[in-house]
């Protein structure tokens, strides 16, 4: 691997793996914030805009990397029942898909604990908002790139092995099978049909608001004219009754 290439890995998938979409990043040309613009101290990206900073990616302040378990591709059998025995043994039902990051960071920055704790409190509180605000996740790992995750939890699975505590945090995200734009597509597509009309079988006609008022309309006034035509008929008339007197 060449040093742009192993530069563009550690920027892509250990410096900031996690992008913020919508939510915080609403306002933001493109709409996403790179969670190295949270991870890493104000001061690096002062110094990065007037150039005396140097890229040293080993020195920032999160390393993340993918943890197990993953998933890529989950599916459950159907056990409820079916029409017949050959659709339920072959009936799949598609399942969220999970994907973990665990996140090292050590106080070995300037400042040690303090900008530890300045830098993770601000995290917190940005993951928050964004979260309140209904934002969702880009996770990108070597094998795959997941898009409109949930953050689910982070946690401190530090090993306690070193002599520092809270060194490593455990991200865990779910990719949830419906989005909020794909549920507005189908709502928007649920309507037009419904705003349509939909054809009914051997009738060449649509059904709909408009033809349906049409002819509850056009019923009612052939029920009208037909109880008039009764009714009518029914009374006897004043001159009926004239001629019927002795």
């Amino acid at each position: 691997m060449s040093t742009f290439e192993r530069t563009l890995f550690q920027l892509g998938y250990q410096i900031s793996p996690v992008i913020l979409t919508d939510g915080l990043a609403a306002f933001i040309p493109g709409g996403m914030l790179p969670i190295v613009a949270l991870t890493q101290p104000g001061s690096f990206a002062l110094g990065l805009l007037q150039g005396n900073v140097s890229l040293n990616l080993d020195s920032f302040f999160a390393q993340f990397r993918p943890l197990q378990g993953t998933t890529l591709v989950s599916n459950q059998i159907g056990k409820y029942p079916f029409a017949n025995q050959a659709v339920a043994a072959n009936a799949i039902i598609a399942q969220p898909l999970n994907v973990s990051l665990l996140m090292a960071c050590p106080a070995n920055s300037q400042g040690g604990y303090i900008s530890k704790l300045m830098t993770m409190s601000a995290l917190k509180t940005a993951l928050d908002a964004h979260n309140a605000a209904g934002g969702t996740y880009t996770v990108a790992t070597p094998s795959y790139i997941y898009t409109g995750c949930i953050l689910t939890s982070l946690r401190d699975v530090s090993s306690g092995a070193g002599k520092q505590v809270q060194t490593e945090w455990q991200w865990d995200f779910e990719r949830p099978l419906i989005s909020q734009s794909g549920a507005a597509q189908a709502l928007n597509g649920l309507m037009n049909k419904i705003a349509g009309g939909l054809p009914f079988s051997g009738v060449p006609a649509w059904s709909g608001v408009e033809s349906t008022i049409g002819n509850v309309v056009s019923g009612a006034s052939s029920l009208t004219s037909s109880l008039t035509g009764a009714v009518a008929s029914a009374v006897p008339t004043p001159t009926s009754i004239v001629t019927a007197l002795p």
